[in-house]
């Protein structure tokens, strides 16, 4: 794969004339993973690279995160929040979006949080972590003999609950709406809403997840796009190694909006 740090100048290039547009993922892109949700936490030097960047051009964060949860993780005014996949946006200047078929899930989730946690009360490590419109078990913290039979269990409350579908990332399965939505269409719909979808925005999306791939492949004949981490398959362009370098990147895009601006 292409390293994006590396390749800056080739990625500077494809930027000249244009106007950026930057999406990210949150956790294990803007912070590092961490074996629970709620330890990460992000660090005042990424929120201040963040808050920079975002004074220079569009910055969304695209989370499978509820989108209170991740707005109150970031704390920033001036960007775009996509929580849970991009099924709930909200923004600067009045920018909001909750898809109505979404909500029409949110009685399938609950049921499906309240029958997981009792399944899955007995396995070391397992964690339900509902959300409003999915609900997630991570199993980063379950023995690995002991992973199979979470997914029994996920897959027992799936066939239960046939309004959801289950989706796979790093060490979580997760439960969504069975309906066609992901954070690929998220970005598409967010360019058009930014009135960004023309030929002077380059897009950018950086993340780390199966989830980011639909993303990557949305933005594969019109964007930048990097994976952070080791991938063995990815639609990304480019990658990174790891949140820090993450935070290189987005300094080292700033300080090309800069030197463009000063010309």
């Amino acid at each position: 794969m292409t390293d994006a740090l590396e390749n800056f100048s080739d990625i500077g290039a494809r930027l000249a004339g244009k106007r950026p547009s930057v999406f990210l993922d949150y956790d294990g892109t803007l912070t590092p993973i961490v074996a629970r949700p709620d330890l990460a936490v992000l660090s005042e030097a990424m929120r201040s690279i963040l808050r920079e960047l975002a004074t220079r051009c569009s910055v969304a964060v695209v989370s499978g995160r509820d989108l209170d949860d991740v707005r109150n993780l970031v704390q920033l005014d001036n960007i775009v929040y996509a929580g849970s996949h991009g099924f709930d946006i909200a923004g600067p200047g009045g920018l909001r979006i909750q898809h109505d078929e979404g909500a029409a899930f949110t009685a399938a989730v609950e049921r499906a949080a309240a029958e997981l946690r009792p399944a899955l009360a007995s396995i070391d490590g397992a964690l339900v972590e509902p959300k409003r419109f999915a609900v997630a078990v991570h199993y980063r913290q379950v023995a690995p003999d002991q992973v199979p039979a979470v997914e029994a269990d996920v897959d027992r409350v799936l066939a239960a609950v046939p309004e959801l579908h289950k989706t796979r990332g790093k060490m979580v399965f997760e439960l969504r709406p069975r309906f066609d939505w992901d954070k690929g269409k998220a970005v598409l719909w967010l360019l058009s809403a930014l009135k960004q979808d023309d030929a002077d925005t380059l897009p950018f999306y950086i993340g780390d997840d199966l989830t980011d791939e639909d993303a990557f492949r949305a933005l594969s004949e019109r964007g930048i796009t990097i994976y952070v981490g080791h991938p063995e398959h990815t639609a990304a362009h480019y990658t990174l190694e790891d949140s820090a370098q993450v935070g290189a990147f987005l300094t080292r895009l700033t300080q090309t909006l800069d030197h463009d601006d000063r010309r």
